[in-house]
């Protein structure tokens, strides 16, 4: 396999010689890290890391190749992928190729050959930042220069990018696309109404275990893009409404924000990740952007209502703000321990909850899967009554 020599140009002038794996080209993204040690084929395929370039912490990457069954969407997300050392030989009962040529099918760089935990603790110092890679400009000045005038995070709508263009639903673990790509109004939609609790999932960037956790719990999911009709929605009559992961942030989705506000207390609503912070903005909270963000297998959070704390699976560079949602009529429900920051919250009033991490893992602990079936038991009692 050939290597080519590259380098990364971060925006405050650091740079990192390094070596690409994937060929040649050049790329741009803010630069994150991952603390994860499995599980890089679901990190690549995380739409909510549209825009960035992920630096895994975990110092060999590649072992175990990658195969169909593990990717959490229908394509390559990151920008770029950065680790220490890179494994050309796979070896896995499961693999169908290596990593290098999953990469370079999908034109996304792939780089090793640099120290991966000094860019880590630069990050963790100054906070995650805007960064340029190539093999063809190696001038430091020049990819530093490149680097700034990529489009900060802060504002941008990356929604968009990653979202579906038409609705599908998802069944025996993976999509079934509708004929025309259109779905008339009207609650005959359903295929198992009598059998099954009905979810429209907006989709923000979701992944696929997301789906395979709401259909393992006896759903059946419709998943629609993000600027879909809400008179559609309402005549579907469904059971339950997601708002699902996705990336970026948050404050620029306002059709998000006005649907969540327009579904809160008609329906039973359970959000994810960016799901919690459009509802932290739709109960008219406010979000921030984190310093370096929280991003791997093992962030500890807190169930402030059973008191036991959860290992968590986490990707978020943005957060709600706690004090903002004081005198909102809602009640927090879990925190994060490493920095205290909030993690989930439910409405004192409408049948409403919402994480900030990924329950559904993948990669990553299991132990917040009871959320899922917490849904299922709010639409229970919402249908009841």
């Amino acid at each position: 396999m050939e290597r080519v020599n590259a380098l990364i140009a971060l925006e405050d002038g650091r740079t990192f010689p390094c070596t690409s794996f994937t060929g040649t080209g050049e790329t741009s993204g803010e630069v994150v890290f991952n603390t994860s040690m499995s599980g890089y084929q679901e990190i690549l395929t995380d739409p909510s890391y549209r825009g960035q370039m992920v630096t895994m912490t975990y110092p060999l990457i590649g072992n175990y190749g990658v195969n169909p069954e593990d990717a959490e969407s229908d394509r390559i997300q990151v920008s770029a992928f950065l680790m220490k050392e890179y494994q050309e030989f796979p070896s896995n009962f499961r693999a169908t190729e290596s990593l290098a040529e999953y990469l370079k099918k999908q034109g996304v760089l792939g780089v090793e050959n640099f120290d991966t935990r000094a860019l880590t603790r630069h990050i963790r110092k100054t906070g995650a930042m805007r960064a340029f890679i190539s093999t063809t400009d190696l001038n430091p000045a020049s990819l530093i220069e490149k680097a700034r005038a990529i489009p900060s995070m802060t504002g941008q709508d990356l929604v968009r990018e990653v979202t579906t263009s038409s609705p599908y639903f998802w069944e025996n673990g993976k999509p079934v696309w509708l004929e025309n790509g259109e779905l008339e109004a009207g609650s005959d939609i359903w295929k198992s109404k009598e059998t099954k609790y009905s979810v429209v999932a907006f989709d923000f960037g979701i992944k696929y275990n997301i789906l395979r956790s709401l259909e393992a719990e006896g759903c059946e999911v419709l998943v629609v893009p993000a600027t879909f009709s809400l008179d559609k929605i309402r005549s579907y009559q469904p059971d339950g409404i997601f708002l699902s992961n996705g990336p970026g942030d948050p404050e620029p989705l306002t059709y998000a924000i006005e649907s969540a506000k327009a579904l809160i207390g008609q329906y039973p609503i359970f959000g994810i990740c960016l799901g919690n912070q459009i509802l932290g903005l739709a109960l008219g909270g406010r979000t921030f952007k984190l310093k370096f963000g929280h991003r791997g297998g093992n962030q500890p959070v807190k169930n402030l209502i059973t008191g036991k704390v959860e290992i968590t699976a986490q990707n978020h560079g943005f957060a709600v703000d706690t004090d903002s949602m004081i005198g909102k009529n809602i009640e927090l429900t879990h925190i994060n321990l490493n920095d205290n920051t909030f993690e989930g919250f439910q409405h004192k009033e409408y049948p409403l909850f919402a994480v900030q991490y990924h329950p559904e893992a993948a990669p990553g602990p299991h132990d917040a899967r009871y959320l899922f079936n917490n849904f299922i038991k709010m639409m229970e009692k919402w249908s009841a009554v």
